[in-house]
């Protein structure tokens, strides 16, 4: 399975669980890590660039890359965050191929597909990462954003900003 087919935004998210015979669990463990209690005057974001669906697979991958990176440079000075939540459930109409495959599968009929995992609708420049850093951490900030923009089916950029408090 390929997550170019799965990238694309196509009709209307698939989001109410109580029609679903089995939702798959979330693969993100965690969407806060670090020091959550203390405010940071350097935040660095991960924006996307075009809308699309990001994989909460891909979002975990992301997530563990950029957080090894700082925990082992900085330890517990930081603060990382995943901002959007995968909701809408990816279906497939799982098909066999070969011979005698005909047999075991109906084609388009009853087409609906079974749920396989969930996604994350990102619109053109919303916040995926967001990285709470002192000033002295900035490049290492910015360098594990580029490892979790590594893992992400789609382009993004990095802006770091001050924050108001500084």
């Amino acid at each position: 399975m390929k997550a170019k087919n799965y990238r694309e935004i196509k009709g209307q998210p698939y989001t109410r669980k109580e029609y679903v015979r089995s939702t798959p669990p979330s693969k993100i463990t965690k969407f806060t890590m670090g020091n959550s209690r203390e405010e940071f005057p350097i935040e660095a974001k991960l924006i996307t660039r075009e809308k699309g669906q990001i994989r909460h697979n891909a979002l975990e991958a992301a997530r563990i890359a950029s957080n090894r990176l700082l925990s082992e440079k900085l330890g517990n000075n930081y603060n990382l965050r995943i901002i959007p939540y995968p909701h809408a459930i990816l279906r497939e109409n799982k098909m066999i191929f070969g011979a005698h495959a005909d047999r075991l599968q109906d084609g388009m009929r009853h087409a609906f597909g079974k749920p396989i995992g969930k996604a994350a609708r990102v619109k053109t420049n919303q916040p995926i990462i967001s990285i709470g850093v002192n000033e002295d951490s900035t490049e290492i900030a910015k360098q594990a954003l580029e490892l979790g923009r590594a893992k992400l089916p789609m382009p993004c950029r990095i802006e770091i900003q001050k924050t108001g408090d500084s």
